[in-house]
Protein backbone atom coordinates (compact mmCIF):
# COMPACT_ATOMS: atom_id res chain seq x y z
CA UNK A 1 0.00 0.00 0.00
CA UNK A 2 1.39 3.57 -1.23
CA UNK A 3 0.60 5.98 1.94
CA UNK A 4 1.24 8.81 0.27
CA UNK A 5 -1.64 8.74 -2.56
CA UNK A 6 -4.98 9.53 -0.85
CA UNK A 7 -8.06 7.43 -1.06
CA UNK A 8 -10.38 9.02 -4.06
CA UNK A 9 -13.41 9.08 -1.32
CA UNK A 10 -14.69 12.84 -2.77
CA UNK A 11 -14.77 10.78 -6.24
CA UNK A 12 -17.00 7.63 -4.32
CA UNK A 13 -19.43 10.43 -2.12
CA UNK A 14 -19.85 12.71 -5.47
CA UNK A 15 -20.49 10.12 -8.23
CA UNK A 16 -23.12 7.91 -5.45
CA UNK A 17 -24.89 11.42 -4.54
CA UNK A 18 -25.39 12.56 -8.29
CA UNK A 19 -26.52 8.99 -9.01
CA UNK A 20 -28.99 8.14 -6.24
CA UNK A 21 -30.73 11.17 -6.13
CA UNK A 22 -31.47 10.86 -9.61
CA UNK A 23 -32.49 7.03 -9.17
CA UNK A 24 -34.57 7.09 -5.89
CA UNK A 25 -37.59 8.56 -7.35
CA UNK A 26 -37.71 5.48 -9.42
CA UNK A 27 -37.14 3.37 -6.88
CA UNK A 28 -39.82 4.90 -5.08
CA UNK A 29 -41.88 5.45 -7.93
CA UNK A 30 -41.67 1.01 -8.52
CA UNK A 31 -42.04 0.52 -4.79
CA UNK A 32 -45.62 2.33 -5.06
CA UNK A 33 -44.49 4.83 -2.65
CA UNK A 34 -44.07 7.82 -4.99
CA UNK A 35 -47.46 7.53 -7.14
CA UNK A 36 -46.91 8.20 -11.33
CA UNK A 37 -49.36 9.35 -13.46
CA UNK A 38 -50.14 6.75 -16.03
CA UNK A 39 -47.06 5.38 -18.06
CA UNK A 40 -44.68 8.43 -16.80
CA UNK A 41 -42.69 6.18 -15.16
CA UNK A 42 -42.02 3.45 -17.71
CA UNK A 43 -41.25 7.04 -20.13
CA UNK A 44 -38.40 8.10 -18.17
CA UNK A 45 -37.23 5.24 -16.25
CA UNK A 46 -34.21 5.32 -19.37
CA UNK A 47 -33.57 7.99 -19.70
CA UNK A 48 -33.04 8.62 -16.16
CA UNK A 49 -31.03 5.58 -15.31
CA UNK A 50 -28.62 6.14 -18.53
CA UNK A 51 -28.59 9.99 -16.93
CA UNK A 52 -27.43 8.91 -13.38
CA UNK A 53 -24.70 6.67 -15.59
CA UNK A 54 -22.56 9.75 -15.53
CA UNK A 55 -22.31 9.88 -11.87
CA UNK A 56 -19.02 8.68 -12.27
CA UNK A 57 -18.22 11.47 -14.57
CA UNK A 58 -19.58 13.60 -12.12
CA UNK A 59 -17.75 12.54 -9.52
CA UNK A 60 -14.25 12.63 -11.26
CA UNK A 61 -15.02 16.03 -12.79
CA UNK A 62 -15.47 17.53 -9.14
CA UNK A 63 -12.52 15.95 -7.58
CA UNK A 64 -10.33 17.14 -10.76
CA UNK A 65 -11.59 20.62 -9.80
CA UNK A 66 -11.14 20.83 -6.10
CA UNK A 67 -7.81 19.52 -6.98
CA UNK A 68 -6.46 21.18 -9.74
CA UNK A 69 -8.52 23.94 -11.54
CA UNK A 70 -11.05 23.44 -14.24
CA UNK A 71 -8.36 24.00 -16.87
CA UNK A 72 -7.55 19.95 -15.97
CA UNK A 73 -10.97 18.63 -16.12
CA UNK A 74 -11.07 20.08 -19.42
CA UNK A 75 -7.77 18.24 -20.45
CA UNK A 76 -9.33 15.17 -18.54
CA UNK A 77 -12.27 15.16 -21.00
CA UNK A 78 -10.01 15.65 -23.87
CA UNK A 79 -7.93 12.59 -23.08
CA UNK A 80 -11.56 10.32 -24.00
CA UNK A 81 -11.39 11.66 -27.80
CA UNK A 82 -8.03 9.23 -28.34
CA UNK A 83 -9.26 6.55 -30.50
CA UNK A 84 -6.08 5.04 -31.37
CA UNK A 85 -6.40 2.40 -28.81
CA UNK A 86 -4.19 -0.51 -31.26
CA UNK A 87 -5.34 -3.47 -32.87
CA UNK A 88 -4.87 -5.61 -29.75
CA UNK A 89 -7.34 -3.47 -27.46
CA UNK A 90 -10.09 -3.63 -29.96
CA UNK A 91 -9.56 -7.22 -31.01
CA UNK A 92 -9.08 -8.62 -27.92
CA UNK A 93 -12.67 -7.41 -26.04
CA UNK A 94 -14.18 -8.94 -28.83
CA UNK A 95 -12.61 -12.54 -28.15
CA UNK A 96 -13.11 -12.57 -24.40
CA UNK A 97 -16.15 -10.92 -24.20
CA UNK A 98 -17.91 -12.32 -27.42
CA UNK A 99 -16.63 -16.03 -26.42
CA UNK A 100 -17.17 -15.99 -22.67
CA UNK A 101 -21.37 -14.59 -23.48
CA UNK A 102 -21.57 -17.44 -26.14
CA UNK A 103 -19.99 -20.20 -23.90
CA UNK A 104 -22.96 -18.87 -21.27
CA UNK A 105 -25.83 -18.37 -23.68
CA UNK A 106 -25.33 -21.54 -25.81
CA UNK A 107 -24.20 -24.22 -22.88
CA UNK A 108 -26.87 -25.00 -21.18
CA UNK A 109 -28.95 -25.97 -24.19
CA UNK A 110 -26.69 -29.07 -24.52
CA UNK A 111 -27.99 -29.92 -20.89
CA UNK A 112 -31.86 -29.70 -21.84
CA UNK A 113 -32.36 -25.31 -21.32
CA UNK A 114 -33.90 -23.75 -24.06
CA UNK A 115 -32.22 -21.17 -26.10
CA UNK A 116 -32.81 -17.37 -25.18
CA UNK A 117 -33.88 -15.85 -28.34
CA UNK A 118 -31.47 -12.44 -29.20
CA UNK A 119 -33.20 -9.12 -27.47
CA UNK A 120 -31.86 -7.09 -30.68
CA UNK A 121 -34.46 -6.81 -33.86
CA UNK A 122 -32.18 -7.52 -36.10
CA UNK A 123 -28.05 -8.95 -36.12
CA UNK A 124 -27.87 -5.46 -38.23
CA UNK A 125 -28.82 -3.49 -35.21
CA UNK A 126 -25.46 -4.57 -33.54
CA UNK A 127 -23.37 -2.01 -34.44
CA UNK A 128 -25.58 1.32 -33.88
CA UNK A 129 -26.44 -0.70 -30.20
CA UNK A 130 -22.37 -0.62 -29.94
CA UNK A 131 -22.45 3.23 -30.59
CA UNK A 132 -25.22 3.57 -28.02
CA UNK A 133 -23.89 1.28 -25.29
CA UNK A 134 -20.01 3.13 -25.46
CA UNK A 135 -21.71 6.52 -25.18
CA UNK A 136 -25.00 6.40 -23.16
CA UNK A 137 -25.36 2.58 -22.09
CA UNK A 138 -22.95 2.09 -19.68
CA UNK A 139 -19.78 3.11 -21.38
CA UNK A 140 -20.18 6.36 -19.53
CA UNK A 141 -19.60 5.30 -16.32
CA UNK A 142 -15.97 4.85 -17.24
CA UNK A 143 -15.49 8.51 -17.61
CA UNK A 144 -15.13 7.85 -13.82
CA UNK A 145 -14.35 4.38 -12.86
CA UNK A 146 -11.31 3.47 -14.95
CA UNK A 147 -10.57 6.91 -16.00
CA UNK A 148 -10.18 8.49 -12.39
CA UNK A 149 -10.11 6.11 -9.86
CA UNK A 150 -8.62 3.03 -10.85
CA UNK A 151 -5.07 4.66 -11.44
CA UNK A 152 -5.07 6.60 -8.26
CA UNK A 153 -6.54 2.94 -6.24
CA UNK A 154 -3.98 0.75 -8.27
CA UNK A 155 -0.97 3.48 -7.37
CA UNK A 156 -2.09 2.89 -3.94
CA UNK A 157 -3.14 -0.43 -3.04
CA UNK A 158 -1.53 -2.63 -6.42
CA UNK A 159 -4.18 -4.21 -9.09
CA UNK A 160 -5.18 -6.95 -7.04
CA UNK A 161 -6.62 -5.06 -4.11
CA UNK A 162 -7.48 -2.01 -6.75
CA UNK A 163 -9.90 -3.68 -8.66
CA UNK A 164 -11.40 -6.00 -6.26
CA UNK A 165 -12.10 -2.56 -4.46
CA UNK A 166 -13.35 -1.03 -7.12
CA UNK A 167 -15.53 -3.99 -8.39
CA UNK A 168 -17.55 -4.15 -5.10
CA UNK A 169 -17.81 -0.22 -5.10
CA UNK A 170 -19.13 -0.77 -8.42
CA UNK A 171 -21.77 -3.04 -7.89
CA UNK A 172 -22.93 -1.41 -4.75
CA UNK A 173 -23.62 1.67 -6.46
CA UNK A 174 -25.87 -0.58 -8.97
CA UNK A 175 -27.98 -0.90 -5.78
CA UNK A 176 -30.81 1.14 -6.50
CA UNK A 177 -30.95 -0.25 -9.81
CA UNK A 178 -32.22 -3.71 -8.15
CA UNK A 179 -35.29 -2.05 -6.98
CA UNK A 180 -36.38 -0.58 -10.28
CA UNK A 181 -39.01 -1.90 -12.23
CA UNK A 182 -38.09 -4.09 -15.42
CA UNK A 183 -33.98 -3.49 -15.20
CA UNK A 184 -31.69 -6.29 -15.77
CA UNK A 185 -30.42 -6.05 -12.31
CA UNK A 186 -33.59 -6.91 -10.85
CA UNK A 187 -33.40 -10.49 -12.16
CA UNK A 188 -29.42 -10.80 -11.22
CA UNK A 189 -28.04 -12.49 -7.99
CA UNK A 190 -26.14 -9.60 -6.02
CA UNK A 191 -23.30 -11.55 -5.05
CA UNK A 192 -22.75 -12.96 -8.64
CA UNK A 193 -23.34 -9.37 -9.59
CA UNK A 194 -20.03 -8.29 -7.03
CA UNK A 195 -18.36 -11.20 -8.59
CA UNK A 196 -18.81 -10.05 -12.05
CA UNK A 197 -17.93 -6.88 -11.71
CA UNK A 198 -14.42 -7.52 -10.23
CA UNK A 199 -13.96 -9.97 -13.13
CA UNK A 200 -14.86 -6.43 -15.26
CA UNK A 201 -12.84 -4.36 -13.27
CA UNK A 202 -9.33 -6.89 -13.68
CA UNK A 203 -10.40 -7.28 -17.87
CA UNK A 204 -10.79 -3.36 -18.34
CA UNK A 205 -7.77 -2.23 -16.87
CA UNK A 206 -5.67 -4.91 -18.39
CA UNK A 207 -7.42 -3.72 -21.66
CA UNK A 208 -6.71 -0.09 -21.23
CA UNK A 209 -2.94 -0.91 -20.41
CA UNK A 210 -2.59 -3.14 -23.78
CA UNK A 211 -4.00 0.37 -24.93
CA UNK A 212 -1.36 2.12 -24.10
CA UNK A 213 -3.31 3.82 -20.76
CA UNK A 214 -5.91 5.30 -23.47
CA UNK A 215 -9.03 6.15 -21.84
CA UNK A 216 -11.67 5.53 -24.42
CA UNK A 217 -10.46 1.89 -24.22
CA UNK A 218 -12.46 1.67 -20.88
CA UNK A 219 -15.51 3.12 -22.89
CA UNK A 220 -15.43 0.82 -26.05
CA UNK A 221 -14.71 -2.66 -23.27
CA UNK A 222 -17.94 -1.91 -21.53
CA UNK A 223 -19.91 -0.74 -24.44
CA UNK A 224 -19.34 -3.93 -26.08
CA UNK A 225 -19.78 -6.21 -23.23
CA UNK A 226 -22.97 -4.52 -22.81
CA UNK A 227 -23.78 -4.72 -26.58
CA UNK A 228 -23.33 -8.12 -26.81
CA UNK A 229 -25.84 -9.08 -24.05
CA UNK A 230 -28.85 -8.74 -26.12
CA UNK A 231 -27.07 -10.47 -29.00
CA UNK A 232 -26.77 -13.64 -26.47
CA UNK A 233 -29.05 -13.35 -23.63
CA UNK A 234 -27.25 -14.82 -20.05
CA UNK A 235 -30.12 -14.58 -18.07
CA UNK A 236 -34.09 -14.85 -17.92
CA UNK A 237 -35.81 -11.37 -17.72
CA UNK A 238 -38.51 -13.86 -15.65
CA UNK A 239 -38.77 -14.19 -11.70
CA UNK A 240 -38.41 -17.15 -10.40
CA UNK A 241 -36.40 -18.96 -12.81
CA UNK A 242 -32.89 -20.56 -12.50
CA UNK A 243 -30.40 -18.36 -14.30
CA UNK A 244 -27.46 -21.30 -15.59
CA UNK A 245 -26.53 -19.04 -17.94
CA UNK A 246 -25.82 -15.66 -15.25
CA UNK A 247 -23.59 -18.20 -13.11
CA UNK A 248 -21.53 -19.51 -16.35
CA UNK A 249 -21.12 -15.84 -17.09
CA UNK A 250 -20.06 -14.79 -14.16
CA UNK A 251 -17.14 -17.69 -13.22
CA UNK A 252 -16.16 -17.55 -16.96
CA UNK A 253 -15.91 -13.52 -16.32
CA UNK A 254 -14.08 -13.90 -13.26
CA UNK A 255 -11.61 -16.87 -14.06
CA UNK A 256 -10.77 -14.66 -17.17
CA UNK A 257 -10.05 -11.27 -15.34
CA UNK A 258 -8.13 -13.15 -12.42
CA UNK A 259 -6.08 -15.22 -14.98
CA UNK A 260 -5.22 -12.21 -17.07
CA UNK A 261 -4.27 -10.46 -13.66
CA UNK A 262 -2.12 -13.31 -12.60
CA UNK A 263 0.41 -12.95 -15.50
CA UNK A 264 -0.35 -9.27 -15.74
CA UNK A 265 2.91 -6.79 -14.75
CA UNK A 266 2.05 -5.23 -11.32
CA UNK A 267 2.41 -1.82 -13.20
CA UNK A 268 -0.34 0.55 -12.16
CA UNK A 269 -2.47 2.82 -14.59
CA UNK A 270 -1.59 6.43 -15.35
CA UNK A 271 -3.60 8.98 -16.03
CA UNK A 272 -3.46 9.33 -20.23
CA UNK A 273 -3.87 12.67 -21.19
CA UNK A 274 -2.80 14.84 -18.04
CA UNK A 275 0.58 15.00 -17.87
CA UNK A 276 2.14 14.89 -14.65
CA UNK A 277 -1.34 14.69 -13.09
CA UNK A 278 -1.45 11.56 -10.85
CA UNK A 279 2.60 11.67 -9.89
CA UNK A 280 0.72 15.05 -8.85
CA UNK A 281 -1.93 13.90 -7.02
CA UNK A 282 0.47 11.31 -5.53
CA UNK A 283 1.16 13.63 -3.04
CA UNK A 284 -1.32 15.52 -2.51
Amino acid sequence: MNKNVNFPARFFLVTFIFSWVLWTPLVLGSLGIIPFPGKLLSTVKIPVIMLGAFGPLAGALYSLRREKGKGTARKYIRSFLDYKLGWKAYIFPVIIFGGSTFIAWFFPELCGENRLQMLLPSIWVFVPCLVFMVFVGGGQEELGWRGYALPILEKKFGIWFANIILGVIWAVWHIPTWFITGTTQSHMNFGGFVLLMTGYSFIFSWIRKISGNRPFSGLYAHGLANAIIPLMPTFNMQGGVTQPRFWIWVILTLITGIVITAFRKEEPLIHSGQGDYHRQHSTV
